[in-house]
């Protein structure tokens, strides 16, 4: 693979003393673009701690109307995510992701100032998009810093920031909302974001496509958007009663008939927002499979354990939330040391043992947790396994879908693999919800997700044998 220098057109001298690790080190760059991830990440958790207050907030308004609090971003964030990489690499990086965290601020704000149900839903829709301007840029941003050698480390590191925010969101979002109310779970990004833009202003360089001038597809973003649009949106509201089955089937048509003709356009247009030439490389197709079955997995883990310590155990929500962050607390050292390990042997030992770990934590919660607490004993040790197999495969994934890409498609190569991860979790939710929505849960409700937890963590192996990451290929690549 060449070096990001070779690639992209710098727009100053300042842009050449990034990208050249001899002159300046690239960790500043890290840090301002993880912090904005870091928001992002934490943003999303953090909601499920302030649902029940948002509730109590907005008495008149239904569980159905505050679900679009959630589905909304949801659905936003999944549509946005490729285009916005897309936007990245024609206007420049830096220039959207400093758009991507000024939107998800004044989206914030508006969030925190919401005095209705209708409001509240249209800023989360804008704070989803500006996550998504952000998200891709901020990674192509990092990967452009960073010499060819060090891009393992650094993307598994810049994974490992939404790993700690998962960890904190959920417990710092119930102290949050309990000593300060429900709308400092959105205040809180603001002084951590305003700094980003801050120092990102002065300290990160522009980088954008050699081709300046190559014209937006807005056929092709306008048929993702309501292609992935319209497919979130019959999932996520599958168990809504204000949709009948037909009407959902007829949402979900509309969404594959979309993608359908995003696909052939793209194959069509002279200029494409999504070259489709990327999935001829073998090792990004299946890392894409395997990013959706394990975003899938990911996501029905994540939602089982709050129904498990609510319903099963009787956790109120700041106590289940301080449990549940040794898992995610356990990836960031994980995912250090994997992004090392990747560097040198390879993205696929790493996908295979971290998928096997993974469902072995299934294993454990199939067979071990009762109905009395015993949270040392009985749940630590499989949150143990499950934070050590998501700190190898998710960095992992993130670095394998990368690692072939030229530079110039480092940013919408990436938002395809986020996107695709994204739309995974939205599954896992609509089927964690299916099998676990119920008004009573037993402690046998949880057989059946458990049981999926571990098929997909083993589809997820599979789907990892011909990943080829290793010095060898990417050698071939150069």
């Amino acid at each position: 693979m060449s070096t990001p220098d070779k690639q992209i057109v710098l727009s100053s001298p300042a842009s050449v003393k990034q990208a050249s690790p001899d002159t300046a080190s690239p960790w500043p760059v890290f840090w301002v673009a993880s912090i904005a991830v870091f928001l992002v990440s934490m943003d999303g958790t953090m909601l499920f701690a302030a649902f029940s207050a948002l509730r109590a907030g907005f008495p008149q308004a239904t569980a159905a109307d505050l679900s679009w609090v959630l589905n909304a971003y949801t659905v936003v964030y999944a549509a946005m995510l490729i285009p916005s990489g897309g936007l990245a690499d024609r206007h420049g990086r830096k220039k959207v992701f400093l758009l991507g965290v000024a939107l998800f601020l004044v989206a914030s704000a508006a969030c925190g100032l919401a005095s209705n149900v209708a409001w509240l839903v249209a800023a989360r829709a804008l704070q989803a998009l500006g996550a998504a301007l952000l998200t891709p840029a901020s990674l192509s941003l990092v990967l452009a810093a960073f010499p060819a050698n060090k891009r393992a480390v650094a993307v598994s590191l810049w994974s490992a920031v939404g790993g700690l925010a998962a960890a904190v969101g959920p417990s710092l979002g119930a102290f949050v909302v309990a000593s300060l109310g429900w709308p400092w779970a959105f205040y809180l990004n603001l002084p951590l974001g305003m700094f980003a833009i801050w120092r990102g202003v002065t300290l990160l360089a522009e980088a954008k496509q050699p081709n300046k001038g190559r014209p937006l597809d807005l056929v092709g973003m306008g048929l993702l958007i309501l292609g992935i649009g319209a497919l979130a949106l019959s999932i996520v509201q599958a168990e809504s009663p204000d949709w009948s089955r037909h009407e959902l089937l007829e949402i979900a048509g509309l969404g594959l008939a979309s993608i359908a003709g995003f696909i052939a356009w793209a194959r069509l247009a002279s200029a494409p927002l999504v070259d489709l030439s990327l999935f001829r490389d073998a090792t990004y197709r299946y890392v894409n499979l395997a990013s959706l079955s394990f975003g899938i997995a990911f996501s029905m883990m994540f939602f089982a354990f709050f129904f498990y310590m609510n319903a099963i155990w009787h956790y109120s929500l700041p106590l289940a939330g301080i449990a549940m962050a040794p898992g995610p607390l356990c990836v960031v050292p994980v995912a250090a040391l994997s992004g090392r390990l990747a560097g040198r042997y390879g993205h696929r030992p790493l996908l295979v043992v971290g998928c096997l770990i993974y469902g072995l934590s299934g294993l454990w919660f199939l067979l071990v947790p009762g109905t009395e607490p015993a949270y040392l004993t009985q749940w630590l040790p499989g949150a143990l396994l499950s934070g050590m197999g998501v700190g190898m495969v998710l960095p992992s994934l993130s670095g394998a879908a990368v690692s072939h890409l030229p530079a110039q498609h480092y940013a919408v190569g990436s938002a395809i693999n986020q996107a695709i991860r994204q739309i995974g979790s939205v599954m896992g939710v609509a089927l964690t919800v299916l099998l676990l929505g119920g008004a009573v849960l037993s402690r046998a409700n949880f057989d059946a997700v458990y049981l999926c937890h571990m098929s997909l963590a083993l589809l997820t192996a599979a789907l990892c044998l011909p990943v080829r990451t290793g010095p060898a290929s990417l050698a071939r690549k150069s």
